[in-house]
């Protein structure tokens, strides 16, 4: 029976370590609204430069199957997070199945990480032509472009088809009904940041009666 053999040298790959000293997250210091905690913490990324700050990997599960992506954040306040995909997608059809997800942002400039966990809806045809209308021009015919994760026979056929939508529809692209919004209402959040010796903190938000019960988790 052959040896498996690794593409990667995997001692060198075990004894990857840094030390975590940025900070600390503390009971304490925290808001008691964790969409208020969000948002500055989200405020703290984009004011250390943080690239892409913005991106978060998305989480579905249908049968059971495990499935995560990146996407962007396109907008949050009290009804919930925000992002915009073709419907039709994987993602897409995971969540007509099983409409919860869990989101999760790491902001690697600040060893900071959340997870945001909950229920799933589709955003308004409205809201989504306001969007989709925002971006620009080439967004709008990629979108219009591409059947989004169905199989291409190679990429120079999704190119003609951009050109031809290009030149079919120069200044505005009819939206595919296919493209949507979806909005992620929160019932559960975790903040989590990077400690030296890897005793991380780690705080999680649950609801309850009156408001939200705040637990720290071990690391």
């Amino acid at each position: 029976m052959p040896v498996p053999q690794s593409p990667a040298d995997e001692s060198a790959v075990a004894e990857l370590r840094r030390e975590y000293r940025y900070g600390a997250l503390d009971e304490g210091d925290v808001s008691p609204d964790p969409l208020h905690q969000f948002e500055q913490w989200f405020a703290e990324a984009k004011q250390a430069q943080v690239l892409d700050y913005s991106a978060m990997a998305v989480a579905t599960s249908v049968d059971g199957m495990p499935s995560v992506r990146t996407v962007l954040l396109k907008g949050l306040d009290t009804l919930g997070f925000r992002w915009f995909t073709d419907k039709s997608s994987e993602k897409g059809s995971a969540l007509a199945g099983n409409p919860r997800a869990e989101l999760l942002f790491h902001w690697r400039e600040l060893d900071r990480q959340v997870r945001v966990r909950g229920s799933v809806t589709e955003l308004s045809e409205a809201e989504t032509d306001a969007y989709f209308y925002s971006r620009p021009l080439g967004s709008q015919l990629a979108a219009a472009t591409s059947a989004q994760s169905q199989p291409v026979a190679s990429r120079g056929l999704l190119e003609q088809r951009y050109l031809q939508l290009r030149e079919a529809h120069p200044e505005r692209v009819p939206r595919p009904q296919s493209w949507g919004g979806y909005c992620l209402q929160p019932d559960q959040y975790e903040f989590w940041q990077g400690r030296e010796n890897r005793l991380h903190d780690r705080l999680q938000y649950r609801p309850e009666a009156d408001g939200w019960l705040i637990e720290r988790l071990q690391p």
